[in-house]
């Protein structure tokens, strides 16, 4: 049996960490994960870090398998994952329903957070976003740049930040209200997938990993957990 290293951004992170124990009790491996933003991961990738599966948006595994980083093999797309707006618990909750309203809410607010632009797809999509709306000046320090992973629910959670932006799996917590999602015209909805390294120790565990995460029998896990599912 195998200790195999998963490296993934924070969107799948609840729902491994409730079925991961399932998995080493079904198969006899052991896990140990690597949670942080794109970025980071990417860097590390760069670097040299090894690791036995990488879990990442697919146009990202796409490149790394052109570039001979994953193998084709065992691949598998996890779930998609869409930005929704959160707010503290009982706090009121602005209308989204349309790209205007979303402006008007966004510019009302004493203060919101997303992941910084260049850390995850969130935050790249929201800095863009708010500079398409026309409202980057406005927004000047009244937006805290704070991924999910690294202390952006407790900036919602207490108040500090009115409104967070971030990926739905991300957000689904007692502390937290889900608004909704962006409207279409300014939505982004993520594509993640797993993949197994090429310089994997244990290649033939972390594909059980990858299809046991994968496995109908789990679809309702990952729907709860704020994923969509693609069609089978």
């Amino acid at each position: 049996m195998s200790t195999i290293r998963i490296m993934s951004g924070g969107a799948p992170k609840e729902i491994f960490e409730q079925l991961t124990p399932q998995f080493e009790q079904a198969s006899g491996h052991k896990v140990d994960y690597v949670f942080a933003v794109m970025s980071a991961l990417r860097e590390k990738v760069a670097a040299g870090e090894t690791a036995d599966v990488l879990v990442m948006p697919t146009n990202i595994l796409d490149a790394y398998q052109k570039d001979g980083v994953v193998h084709a093999q065992a691949r598998a797309i996890l779930g998609l994952v869409s930005v929704y707006a959160v707010t503290r618990k009982g706090a009121a909750q602005p209308d989204l329903s349309s790209p205007d309203k979303v402006k008007a809410a966004i510019l009302r607010t004493r203060a919101i957070t997303h992941a910084t632009p260049g850390e995850t797809p969130s935050g790249t999509h929201l800095g863009k976003l708010i500079e398409s709306l026309g409202i980057a000046e406005a927004m000047k320090g009244k937006t805290f740049h704070r991924s999910a992973l690294r202390g952006g629910v407790e900036l919602v959670a207490s108040g500090e930040a009115e409104i967070g932006f971030y990926p739905k799996s991300e957000v689904i917590n007692d502390r937290l209200s889900l608004v909704g999602p962006l409207p279409a015209p300014i939505q982004l909805t993520t594509i993640y997938g797993a993949a197994v390294a090429v310089k994997s120790a244990a290649p033939e565990a972390g594909a059980a990993f990858i299809a046991y995460m994968t496995d109908a029998a789990h679809r309702a896990v990952w729907l709860k957990g704020g994923f969509d599912l693609p069609k089978q």
